[in-house]
């Protein structure tokens, strides 16, 4: 398997959902997209995270995500996790 085809998740195992947030902000930046977190939206630690148009649903951002979860989340917002 080459470098190219790895995703940022099988590279370092589980992440953080704050390490996602900061990875979802630095790709917008690069994109000229919007990234907006709102924790109002989101029962708990649930959040709202917008990246433009689309949104998914971010659970207590200190726990850490299953590799399942971040691709889920990626798909939801329209990107993929190597992206990140």
């Amino acid at each position: 398997m080459t470098l190219d085809h790895r995703t940022f998740a099988s590279d370092n195992g589980e992440v953080s959902g704050n390490e996602f947030l900061r990875k979802l902000r630095a790709l917008g930046k690069r994109r000229g997209i919007p990234v907006v977190i709102d924790a109002a939206r989101g029962k708990g630690s649930h959040q709202t995270v917008y990246f433009g148009a689309a949104y998914t649903i971010l659970r207590n951002p200190k726990d850490e995500l299953k590799k399942g979860t971040l691709h889920g989340m990626c798909n939801q917002l329209g990107i993929l996790a190597n992206d990140l």
